[in-house]
């Protein structure tokens, strides 16, 4: 049978809701406090209590002191009972041994009472608030304890009591003391008096929950929720959009005839709900968002300063439809889309369009277009103005003109962004990458200016730079910007630009140009002791040439430095003019060494040069024989050269069938115009 100690402990545990455990170590905190007060222990001392939840026994353990003989009983122990509890114990050391006065039990009881309340009640609290913080955003239920006005007090599990302010509730609802109400779990704040609960019935996230409770498929993720906008017990807008295909969002929400969406509405005390289908198209999403009105047409400007704004044109009979009943319409739809609405009726929008293409330049080329088409529209609105009635086609004429201005008006929009895009990006390219990781607190200026351009809220340098090539004016009217001052950050952005620049690289030699030549100007190169070959032969560069040589070396109008291209023989025997450098000297050299008696080399061998030569002869083609000119990369001391000179040349090979030989002619003009031949 179980005692009153396990009676009362089973008790506790079931009024407060709380673990075992909890209950223990309170139980065991409140014993250490009674034994304290009891013998008067000093708070430095550890004292430790275990409470046997099956029989009820305390047993206090404290921390004392081995000594030979025991002065205070309450610090001290012998070496001889400290080796019981220790047996390694010596004297002077601290040992932990039982210390349980006589009659603990019932003293304790007396006076540990507030204390075990009191640590019962802190767990309580602690358990309380982690319980209600998992549920953070989710509907909790309670019931009505208080009604002022300050609000309302709710009841709630694990004996929670949560508060519902007046700006949370709606405000045609009337509560009722021990009515159950269902609310949002708005905000848990903690607390010495315990967990503070803030309930709400007038949160848009309200509304979003109970259509998840209500709604399977928003539920389960077939239907999402995109935006809520609302006025707590009048109206509200909900954009829903299908994540799966064959789904009906819409039709998902309000259910069948309706019922699913009318137990919400019950629930919001009759409060109106609108269920849109969302579009990722913005001015679908607005015409959409302004229902029940019909809309005419939806003009976006994206780039407007501060919001962005869509001019929404709708027929007469639909403008009081559209703004709603103190403007709550077109104010929930401006909600629910992020957008500013500016609601026009036709003839409205009709007149600001005369007005624009009358006074704007800009639209002067579509004022020329529409000449007729203003002409009728300025009809149909004076006969508006007189009462008399205007038929639907003029209605539509109007509609497609306004409609034509309007659209206009957004394309020139776009250009003039599209110019100011491109035009920051220009600007942005001029200014070094550098200066963009630079925070503003590492601008080096005068106090008083960095607090100017701080408060300007311009986070590194690169962006003040920024602001300073597009808009300098911008900067003059900030508060304590002067001219001195603007001088002073010029002349910093100035020096911090120098420093930040890349050096300028220094410059790279002139690179050559290896000109490819083609089949009709590759020359045949053969050197001095080489008989003639139909294959490739290497160039081999030539400074001087003897009269009289047999197959001198011809070279191609290449650059000097550029290696010449290996190609077959495809010479004639048409003349051949070669007026490079080395050509030129080798022609200079070649009299000189015939007048000192100098004897003209001889082929090596005549047969091989003989069978050589005739399959030369097959390959060369007369009309391949072209002049060539020197190069256009000599310098400049070689064409002052060149100039001097003043004498023309050239070199002519042919063929003697007689010899089986080639012979090479040199002629170079003298004085008297005369042409002189050498061999």
């Amino acid at each position: 049978m179980k005692n009153e100690f396990v009676l009362a402990f089973n008790e506790v545990l079931e009024e407060k809701q709380l673990p075992k455990e909890v209950v223990l170590d309170a139980l065991a905190a409140a014993m250490v406090s009674a034994y304290r007060r009891a013998v008067n222990a000093s708070n430095a001392q550890h004292v430790d209590a275990k409470v046997d939840p099956d029989t009820g026994k305390v047993i206090i353990f404290a921390e004392k002191e081995v000594v030979d003989s025991v002065q205070d009983p309450r610090t001290e122990v012998t070496l001889r009972d400290a080796q019981k509890v220790e047996p390694e114990a010596k004297l002077g050391s601290m040992v932990i041994v039982e210390s349980t006065p006589h009659n603990f039990g019932r003293v304790a009881a007396q006076t540990a009472r507030q204390v075990i309340q009191q640590r019962i009640r802190e767990a309580e609290r602690n358990a309380q608030f982690s319980h209600y913080s998992k549920q953070l955003g989710e509907i909790i239920s309670g019931i009505i304890q208080t009604v002022n006005n300050q609000g309302v007090t709710l009841g709630m599990d694990m004996k929670a009591e949560g508060s519902m302010p007046r700006n949370q509730q709606i405000p045609s609802e009337r509560f009722r003391v021990h009515d159950r109400v269902r609310a949002l779990l708005l905000e848990v704040k903690d607390s010495p008096r315990g967990p503070q609960i803030i309930l709400s019935r007038a949160h848009r996230n309200f509304l979003r929950r109970l259509l998840e409770n209500e709604v399977p498929e928003i539920y389960h993720g077939m239907v999402e929720i995109r935006s809520i906008a609302r006025e707590p017990g009048q109206r509200s807008k909900v954009a829903v959009a299908a994540l799966q295909p064959g789904v009906d969002p819409v039709g998902a929400c309000v259910g069948i005839r309706g019922v699913r969406i009318q137990a919400i509405v019950r629930e919001l005390n009759d409060e109106k709900i609108d269920v849109i289908e969302w579009n990722s198209d913005p001015a679908a999403y607005i015409a959409k968002a302004l229902s029940p009105a019909r809309v005419a047409g939806v003009y976006l400007n994206e780039h407007a300063k501060g919001a962005k704004t869509a001019t929404v044109v709708v027929q007469e009979d639909q403008l009081s439809l559209a703004i709603g009943r103190d403007g709550q319409n077109a104010r929930l739809a401006a909600k629910l889309t992020s957008w500013r609405i500016d609601i026009k009726s036709l003839p409205e929008a009709a007149t600001d369009a005369l007005t624009k293409l009358r006074t704007d330049p800009q639209f002067l080329t579509m004022a020329s277009h529409e000449a007729d088409t203003v002409r009728q529209v300025e009809a149909i609105l004076d006969k508006k103005a007189e009462g008399r009635p205007v038929t639907p086609e003029e209605y539509h004429t109007m509609t497609q003109f306004v409609d034509r201005v309007e659209r206009g008006v957004v394309r020139q929009r776009q250009t003039e962004s599209k110019a100011e895009e491109e035009q920051l990006k220009s600007v942005r390219s001029n200014i070094p990458p550098a200066a963009f990781d630079i925070q503003i607190q590492d601008f080096q200026v005068s106090d008083r200016l960095y607090a100017v351009i701080s408060e300007a809220g311009f986070a590194t340098v690169g962006d003040l730079m920024l602001q300073m090539k597009l808009d300098p004016d911008s900067l003059l009217k900030l508060s304590g910007m002067g001219p001195k001052a603007m001088k002073e950050l010029e002349t910093a952005l100035d020096k911090l630009t120098a420093a930040l620049q890349p050096p300028a690289p220094e410059p790279e030699p002139a690179a050559l140009e290896v000109v490819e030549a083609t089949p009709v100007e590759q020359a045949a190169v053969i050197t001095e002791t080489e008989p003639v070959q139909a294959e490739p032969i290497e160039p081999a560069p030539v400074e001087t040439q003897p009269v009289g040589e047999v197959l001198p070396q011809v070279e191609a109008a290449e650059p000097v430095e550029t290696p010449a291209v290996a190609a077959p023989v495809e010479a004639a025997a048409a003349p051949v003019v070669a007026q490079p450098e080395e050509a030129e000297r080798a022609q200079e050299a070649a009299p000189a060494a015939a007048d000192a008696g100098t004897p003209p080399a001889a082929p090596t061998s005549e047969e091989e040069d003989a069978s050589n030569l005739d399959e030369l002869w097959d390959k060369i083609r007369p009309e391949d024989m072209v002049d060539t000119t020197t190069s256009e990369d000599e310098d400049e001391d070689d064409l002052h050269k060149k100039k001097k000179k003043g004498k023309k040349k050239f070199v002519e090979m042919e063929y003697d069938p007689d010899k089986d030989v080639m012979v090479v002619k040199k002629k170079r003009k003298r004085g008297a115009g005369d042409w002189e031949e050498e061999w």
